[in-house]
Parts: C-alpha cells; sequence; structure tokens
C-alpha cells in the first residue's frame, strides 16, 4: 500500500520538479533581461540599422548609375577605342596578336569535352593562338581521357598543349601560374581563362581583342555569363537571380565609373604585361581572381566589362556544392580586404575616389556587410525582438529600406519577379554560411584556404533534359528527394524562429509572425536535405 502511495506521487513531483525548472529559468531571465540583454539588443540594432542605410545607400547609388549609364548609352564602344582587326596583305597573320587560351581542370569529366571544344572552336588565325589544358586531375582515368581528347584536337590541326604537374600547390591560381612559365608562353600577348564548364562562342576573341589592342591602358576585358541550367529547379533560378543583379548593376557601375570590377576567374581577357606587372598569379586566398583584379587597378590599369557578351556556363545543382561555393566567395574576399587594405591605403597611383570605391564599397558594404547584415539582422535581432518588446525596430528598418534593397535586386531578372519571395527566404538562409565564412576570412580561422571544386554536370543535363522531353509516360516528376544528410546549422536556425514565431502569435505583438514562420519553414526544407529539387518545369 505504502509503494502504491509512493508511486501515484510520482507525476505530482515530476510535475513540481518542472515547474520548479520553470520558474528558476523565469527568474534567471528577469534578472538578465534589463541589465543585460535590453542594452545588448540595442546596441546590435542600432549597429543593423547603421549597416542596413549602408546598404541602402549603396543599392539606390548603383541603380541611379545603371540607370545614367542606360539612358545615355556609355557602352564600352563609346568610352573606347574599338574597331575590328583588319587583315594586313604585307604582314599576314602576323598582324594578329597572339593568343593563349587556358582551360584549368580537376577531375571534369562530365565538361572537359564541352570546354576543350569550344575553346578549339575560338575564331582566330591557327598559327596565333595556343589552346593550354592545364589538367590538375588526381583520377588516372579522367586523365586519361583529357589528355586523349588534346590529342584528338591536335590531330586536327589545332594547336593544343596538355599540361599537368605533380602537386595541386595552390589549386587553380598554382595551375594558371605554372602554365605562364612554359616557354611557348613568351611569344603570347593575351591570355584568356575559361573554367572548364565555359563554352565561349565562336567570335569571342573578334569582339574582345581589339579593346586589349587599341587601348594601352586596358588590362582586361571581362565577359558575362550566361547559365545553361538556370530553369532546371528552384535552387538555380535563386542562384540565377542574384549573380543577374551582379552582372547587370555591380559589374557594369564598375566598368561605367572606376574603371574597376573584380575579375570573375573566367571569361575574361588578361594583357599578359599587366598580369604580369600585377605581380602574377597567387594562391594566398580562395580568390586568386579578385587578389589580381586589385593588384592590377593599384598599378592604374583599365579593365572593361561586355555587358552584351555572354558565355555559356552552369550554376550548382546541388545544394552541397553551392554552399562550398559560397563558402569561397565569401571567406576569400574577407581575408583579402584582410590583407590588402592598408597596401590600397597606402598606394599613390590611384585616386582617392577610387580608394574609397575599392575598400568602402566594392570590399567592405559589398562583401562583409551585406552577409553580416542580413543573418544577424533577420535572423537574429528581429526574432529576438519578439521576446524583448522594449526593444522596438523603426518600421523604416523593419520594412521600408528591406523592401526598397530587394526590389533593386530584383532588376537584374525581371523574368523572375514572381519568385522574389522565395528568393529572399532562400538568400537569408544562405546568409548563414555566408556570414560564418565571411568572419572565418577576416580572422584567418581553420577553413580561411578550404577550396572545393564546384560540382558539374555538363552532358549529363542534356542527357537529363533530352530524357524528360522523350518521355511522354503520364508519371510525374517528384516533387521532393531527400538530401545526403541533415544540416544541423540550419535544423537549428530554423528551430529558433519556429519558436519565436510561435511566442509571438502567444505572448508578443503578432508582428512578424508571417516572416519568422516562413522563414522558419525555409530553414527547415534546407535543414532536412529538401533544396534543389523543386521542379518549376516539371
Amino acid at each position: 500500500m505504502d509503494r502504491l502511495s509512493s508511486t501515484s506521487l510520482l507525476p505530482e513531483a515530476f510535475q513540481g520538479a518542472r515547474d520548479d525548472l520553470a520558474g528558476q529559468v523565469g527568474l534567471v531571465w528577469q534578472q538578465v533581461r534589463a541589465p543585460v540583454i535590453v542594452p545588448l539588443l540595442r546596441v546590435t540594432l542600432v549597429l543593423c540599422l547603421a549597416m542596413s542605410l549602408m546598404l541602402f545607400v549603396e543599392r539606390v547609388y548603383m541603380g541611379v548609375v545603371i540607370v545614367l549609364v542606360k539612358l545615355f548609352g556609355r557602352r564600352p564602344e563609346r568610352r573606347y577605342r574599338w574597331e575590328p582587326i583588319k587583315d594586313d596583305v604585307e604582314m599576314g597573320n602576323s598582324a594578329y596578336p597572339m593568343v593563349l587560351v587556358q582551360i584549368p581542370m580537376y577531375n571534369e569529366k562530365e565538361v572537359y569535352q564541352l570546354s576543350i571544344g569550344a575553346a578549339c572552336g575560338l575564331s582566330w588565325p591557327s598559327d596565333r593562338i595556343i589552346i593550354q589544358v592545364l589538367d590538375d586531375s588526381t583520377d588516372p582515368v579522367i586523365k586519361n581521357l583529357v589528355e586523349m581528347e588534346c590529342q584528338r584536337w591536335a590531330s586536327k590541326g589545332i594547336n593544343i598543349k596538355y599540361e599537368i604537374r605533380d602537386n595541386r600547390n595552390g589549386y587553380k591560381a598554382g595551375a594558371l601560374k605554372e602554365g605562364m612559365k612554359r616557354g611557348y608562353v613568351r611569344d603570347c600577348d593575351y591570355v584568356v581563362i575559361f573554367d572548364a564548364d565555359f563554352q565561349p562562342e565562336p567570335d569571342f576573341l573578334w569582339r574582345t581583342i581589339p579593346f586589349l589592342t587599341l587601348n594601352p591602358d586596358v588590362a582586361l576585358v571581362q565577359a558575362r555569363w550566361k547559365f545553361v541550367n538556370s530553369d532546371e529547379c528552384l535552387m538555380t533560378r535563386m542562384q540565377e537571380m542574384s549573380l543577374d543583379y551582379h552582372f547587370t548593376v555591380e559589374q557594369e557601375v564598375g566598368s561605367s565609373t572606376y574603371a574597376f570590377f573584380g575579375f570573375n576567374g573566367t571569361a575574361g581577357v588578361w594583357r599578359i604585361a599587366a598580369l604580369n606587372e600585377a605581380g602574377g598569379w597567387k594562391d594566398r586566398t580562395t580568390v586568386e581572381d579578385m587578389d589580381l583584379a586589385v593588384r592590377a587597378s593599384l598599378k592604374g590599369w583599365k579593365f572593361i566589362y561586355l555587358g552584351d557578351l555572354k558565355v555559356k556556363n552552369e550554376l550548382p545543382s546541388t545544394y552541397k556544392a553551392y554552399r562550398y561555393q559560397q563558402h569561397r566567395w565569401s571567406c576569400g574576399p574577407a581575408n583579402l580586404f584582410r590583407k590588402m587594405v592598408m597596401e590600397i591605403v597606402r598606394n599613390k597611383k590611384v585616386s582617392l575616389w577610387k580608394k574609397v570605391y575599392v575598400i568602402y564599397s566594392f570590399f567592405f558594404v559589398r562583401k562583409i556587410v551585406a552577409h553580416i547584415v542580413t543573418f544577424i539582422f533577420y535572423c537574429v535581432v528581429i526574432p529576438a525582438t519578439v521576446f524583448v518588446p522594449e526593444v522596438e525596430i523603426p518600421k523604416w528598418g523593419a520594412i521600408y529600406i528591406p523592401s526598397v534593397i530587394t526590389l533593386l535586386n530584383a532588376v537584374g531578372t525581371p523574368r523572375s519577379i514572381h519568385l522574389l519571395v522565395f528568393w529572399i527566404l532562400f538568400e537569408n538562409v544562405m546568409s548563414l554560411h555566408r556570414t560564418k565564412a565571411t568572419f572565418i576570412g577576416l580572422l584567418e580561422a581553420g577553413r580561411v584556404n578550404e577550396w572545393v571544386v564546384t560540382e558539374k554536370l555538363g552532358d549529363a543535363l542534356k542527357a537529363k533534359a533530352a530524357a524528360n522531353n522523350n518521355n511522354r509516360a503520364p508519371k510525374k516528376a517528384p516533387r521532393f528527394r531527400i538530401g545526403d544528410r541533415l544540416h544541423i546549422l540550419e535544423l537549428g536556425v530554423g528551430a529558433f524562429l519556429f519558436f519565436c514565431a510561435c511566442y509571438d502569435v502567444a505572448f508578443g505583438k503578432n508582428h512578424y509572425f508571417i516572416y519568422l514562420f516562413l522563414q522558419s519553414i525555409a530553414f527547415f526544407v534546407i535543414g532536412f536535405g529538401y533544396v534543389g529539387t523543386f521542379v518549376p518545369n516539371s
């Protein structure tokens, strides 16, 4: 009987212990909230609002400039000398500059034929062009396939060189640097770089080289990217929206105003003399292309961006590949900023305004502030104010400025304007990884030099598209597929946002419930691996 009585008291004991624990947690929260949490949150809010204003001014400024560029027709052909290269009967082909085309590769089984074929198909006098395939592949089967492909084109009379090295030191930068050491490169005037998934049109050199031959102060001519798989899934559509803004606005503004922008690492033509004067390729960061561009700019060289010259390439079609790419693209610029900021300040060859543009606009606002404020403000501060009603966010900071920034970002891809909500949610999720990578770069932490080659599908994409077109059965494509593993960071942030949404409904002012709920769903969707599988055209 005593045992029964003690057993019946167990639930009451557990209930009492739980209530006591909840009371202690509530007491600690009340004691910490006023002296610690509220001031800390207010300071963080002020910093986030200041960063939001910086980003807002930057976006509006670029929007105004791009409108003026379009209105006044400031095309590169009007700002720089350009005319087609003409045949010279007396000089023959020697009137054409010698061009080197570099194609760095690393286990590119799916795309090596596409890139090599496109490079060998470039229209240019055959004795004035050298195709250099820089193969760092570690898979012997793939190395053999790439070498055989080079031999096949060589048998057709193409001047193609297959180059390998016994290590991967410096990754892509190391391969490009090693390629420039070859003896035959000394005869070349310009070098064109195409990543393994890039497929230039045959007239690429005819449209770019004249800018370099007729303008001796120009070091780089950069083409725009055209994405062959942008309609593959919702994730690639989101990527297209972000990158189209970069190419349509950021690159165009930099080229039109300061004649400076970041080299995109591919689909560009460099003057070899400028490349050498800037110090050549360096592997001190994971953005060797941006590093070279900044150093060349500090030497007084100018860059030209051709927005109407597009080179086909492929977007990452898996979340894993995209996440690694974004880590490199966020960590590298932050680390480069740390290494070069004082060098830029002390430079005497460029104007003060160009220094301000490079340090403040190009690096600080776009590469650091944009990532940090997106995550800290929209995924931490706004949800946290649900628990601390004493801290209020002004409407201009919570609604007006974000709305204007979002609409200005959407200008680059008008066909995807109906996906704007999805894009906002997706970009906020990705800001988690970009912010983490930015701090890693600034602090030079463990993964600062991590380089993972972006996975490409190449011919597999065409085969998949052909299979979908040939399959006339009424069978519906699956809307989701589970990922390889759970993503703990995304799930943790998603759980926090979902809890904030529930708390806002139950005890808060219900100001941010819809946003918090939708954003938590976005984090859960990606956290559970259901990303890259929403197929709009299925």
